[in-house]
């Protein structure tokens, strides 16, 4: 009676050592120099025991819960649990074993113990599952090792099993464990059995999420296969992919706020890019006549089902191109991905609508488009009192426009309004007024009108797309900042900066360019099916609670 009492006291000791010690690094965590708010993640938030039973479970069997991973021998060689399928999925008999023995990995996701000496655990690696057989039978450990480890694993520890591929009576494969069964990295905390349902939780603990939610892994995969291709489609093409600085002391190229930071080496004020444009157009007078970079930009601007503060965009520059060479070439790509993609040309969105990606794409001239649904001629932009004139066509339209009210703004207001909602299946916009396209090369419609030689490319309502042929008069081209510039003083703090380095570049002659840019996010929205932009990154900028 007084050993258990004594052993009973050292457990209670042993917790609230490591209970304490917990407690420690979270204060830490929280403490003055570590100021930033965030929110309580779930293992934070978890009350229960296990973590610190399992510690102390670990002590007292002398257990290494985190040991350095072993190369397997060559009797026993890693193997996958996908390879494992191919290769005995089909060859093996109900109740057969193969005459070879292989070293697997993976997390246990279900442990069912049928008893003392016969244990059966279903093991995940890479979306597969496996089942492992532990039978105290065919195990080659002592009968103490037998029982440690099988009493020691639990569900979500990642382990390593060395044993037999076989087909039990019912003709399941699995793996019989022989020569090892050995704990590589503990679970402190329970896994939830369903996906988790509030957004917020799942966001903030993402690998949560994917541990319970295999459409989110799916969603991630997609998103791979989708830039894989487009990088294949423009390497064909004889693009080459580049890298731009993401950090710049000017952020141009799109109208959007950036973030501001500091680099304290250099004492200057930096920001964060918000399109790569300006400096791909520079390596195209640099003599790189195909270019196109993949990668993030970032922009301050509000949270909502399309946008996220950081995103991922694909642009490419091709010198001696215009303005049909990329509508050509938009649907080549679009159609053939969404078949390499879905294996067929039609997506299907959530609310049951069928987007076909195999006709022709619908064009849309977008001031013809706003005449025709306001029933008026739109006036003339140039003129002083275009901004009352526009706002009075929006307020008979019953569209709202925020300050600061500019023509471009109302502009796009007015077509996000009502013409965007309609396009649902794969539309061209084209024709735009050229003040707002302060970086597209300019043109004359059949009514004498100057637009952009620009389009964008709507599907399921969202942009995906925006292309236009490349602006390379350089006094042209500080003339639209100069415009952009008082847009700016006009309370516009999303127009474009005047960058007087980019038009001295252009000085040095930038050829007849045509340019194009992919939000690549939408586009896996599209063929994921989902509606929201946090649904398609691995890691969405969440509010704190």
């Amino acid at each position: 009676m007084s050993q258990k009492w004594s052993q009973t006291c050292r457990r209670v000791c042993m917790l609230q050592r490591v209970s304490n010690r917990t407690t420690n690094y979270r204060n830490i965590a929280t403490s003055t120099p570590c100021k930033a708010k965030r929110s309580q993640s779930l293992a934070e938030a978890d009350s229960r025991p296990v973590k610190d039973v399992r510690q102390m479970e670990f002590q007292s069997y002398n257990l290494n819960p985190y040991p350095r991973l072993a190369t397997p021998p060559a009797t026993a060689p890693m193997a996958s649990i996908s390879s494992i399928k191919q290769k005995w999925e089909t060859t093996l008999e109900k109740a057969q074993k193969a005459d070879q023995t292989v070293t697997l990995t993976g997390r246990i996701t279900s442990k069912r113990e049928s008893s003392n000496k016969l244990v059966f655990y279903d093991v995940t690696c890479d979306s597969h599952v496996m089942q492992v057989v532990v039978s105290r039978s065919t195990y080659q450990g002592s009968p103490e090792a037998f029982a440690q480890i099988n009493k020691t694993l639990c569900r979500g520890d990642i382990i390593a099993v060395s044993g037999v591929p076989g087909k039990t009576n019912h003709g399941q494969l699995s793996i019989y464990a022989t020569e090892r069964l050995d704990l590589l990295s503990p679970c402190l905390h329970d896994i939830p059995k369903t996906k988790l349902n509030d957004a917020g939780k799942r966001f903030r603990n993402r690998h949560v999420d994917l541990l319970t939610n295999p459409d989110a892994i799916q969603t991630l995969r997609t998103r791979a296969q989708i830039i894989k291709f487009i990088r294949q489609f423009l390497d064909a093409r004889g693009f080459l992919e580049v890298e731009t600085p993401v950090l710049a002391t000017l952020a141009g190229g799109a109208n959007a706020k950036p973030f501001v930071t500091v680099a304290n080496a250099l004492d200057m004020e930096m920001q964060l890019r918000i399109a790569p444009e300006l400096y791909l157009k520079q390596l195209v007078i640099g003599g790189l006549d195909r270019v196109y970079e993949i990668g993030k930009q970032f922009r301050n601007e509000g949270i909502d089902a399309d946008h996220n503060p950081e995103f991922t965009t694909c642009e490419y520059y091709q010198a001696y191109g215009n303005l049909e060479g990329l509508l050509t070439d938009t649907e080549t790509m679009l159609r053939t991905m969404v078949e390499d993609v879905c294996g067929t040309h039609q997506v299907k969105t959530r609310d049951g609508t069928i987007i076909d990606f195999s006709k022709p794409f619908r064009r849309i001239n977008v001031l013809e488009e706003l005449e025709q649904k306001t029933k008026q001629p739109l006036p003339n932009l140039e003129d002083a009192d275009a901004v009352t004139n526009l706002l009075s066509i929006c307020r008979e339209q019953n569209i709202h426009v925020p300050q600061p009210h500019t023509v471009s703004r109302i502009l796009d207001k007015l077509i996000s309004g009502l013409i965007e909602p309609e396009c649902i299946h794969p539309t061209f916009l084209l024709g735009h007024p050229l003040v707002m396209s302060p970086l597209a090369k300019d043109a004359v419609d059949e009514h004498g009108r100057s637009i952009a030689a620009r389009f964008e490319l709507f599907v399921g309502t969202r942009e995906l797309i925006n292309a236009y042929e490349e602006l390379n008069d350089p006094d042209e081209q500080r003339k639209r900042f100069l415009r952009q510039q008082q847009d700016r003083i006009d309370g516009d703090g999303e127009a474009q900066m005047a960058d007087h380095r980019f038009c001295d570049a252009l000085e040095y002659g930038l050829p007849p360019t045509a340019g194009w840019g992919m939000g690549v996010d939408r586009v896996v929205q599209l063929l994921t099916e989902n509606n929201h932009i946090r649904e398609v990154l691995a890691f969405p900028v969440v509010r704190n609670e």
